[in-house]
């Protein structure tokens, strides 16, 4: 479950600056070392790093073929946020490996300072999951207003798969990525999507919604963004996904991709199967 560090209407997802943290951490071992043994730091760190992204994109992307192959020209668009950590540590590894095959000069130091950077990125996921509030993980007991004038609450919906997406009509991430939550939510027919409209009047959300065709019962309004406040993500668009308990598994701070969405909906329902 994600964590934000909002900074005005900037959101910083705490895992990325656990990881930015702990590289900073190797490289400082890594080139203390390197001059210690009086060696210049070399290539190598930069080298390891871009190697450790790479496979890191690459693992992510080869996991959803299908979803890439629809549009290929998302593959290098890393802002979608799919990453797949353990694939990048895997090359680390084997970066490192070589330079000892090679019985590089190097090796001792990079191999020390990707060892620090491993310790201190456990350790700070380790305290993010040990600090996590009881509760703050459960489904909004927030009620909404929908747009063909039901009300609805999150938590009532405890026993399927939930999605909430907190937009706005205004914002081109959000914009954008509607067409790939409409057609999730057909491909899921078990999840229940709720589109949580933050901060503007009742017609202005209908308008948009009619345009791009967003299900009336199921497009929420909340004129004064009071769940955005209370769940603690003020950054638009964001995306929480809840599974059948009610708890919080993903967060999604940022406009989804096909792939990202597959991936998060995949942790709250299991693999995707086709509609009927």
């Amino acid at each position: 479950m994600e964590r934000m560090l909002q900074l005005g209407p900037l959101a910083l997802p705490w895992t990325l600056l656990i990881l930015l943290a702990a590289w900073q951490l190797g490289n400082l071992v890594h080139e203390r070392l390197s001059a210690r043994s009086g060696l210049a730091p070399g290539p190598h760190g930069w080298r390891l790093t871009l190697a450790a992204l790479l496979a890191a994109r690459l693992g992510f992307v080869l996991g959803y073929p299908a979803e890439y192959a629809a549009a290929p020209w998302s593959v290098p668009d890393i802002r979608d946020g799919g990453w797949q950590p353990w694939a990048g540590l895997g090359a680390a590894l084997l970066y490192v490996a070589v330079l000892w095959l090679w019985r590089s000069p190097w090796r001792r130091p990079l191999a020390s300072g990707l060892a620090m950077f491993v310790a201190a990125w456990l350790t700070g996921l380790a305290l993010l999951r040990a600090t996590a509030a009881p509760g703050a993980a459960d489904l909004p007991t927030w009620r909404g207003v929908a747009l063909d004038a039901g009300s609805v609450a999150p938590a009532d919906l405890r026993g399927q798969p939930v999605v909430v997406n907190l937009w706005a009509s205004w914002c081109p991430p959000c914009r954008r990525e509607m067409p790939v939550l409409l057609q999730a939510r057909q491909a899921h027919g078990q999840v229940r999507f709720l589109w949580v409209n933050q901060g503007e009047p009742p017609e202005t959300v209908a308008r948009f919604a009619a345009r791009q065709g967003l299900p009336a019962a199921d497009v929420l309004l909340d004129t004064p963004a009071q769940l955005g406040r209370t769940l603690g993500y003020k950054a638009l668009p964001t995306t929480l996904f809840y599974d059948g308990r009610g708890r919080l598994v993903a967060v999604r701070a940022g406009e989804l991709s096909a792939a990202t969405l597959a991936h998060h909906l995949a942790q709250i329902t299991g693999p995707a199967r086709p509609a009927p």
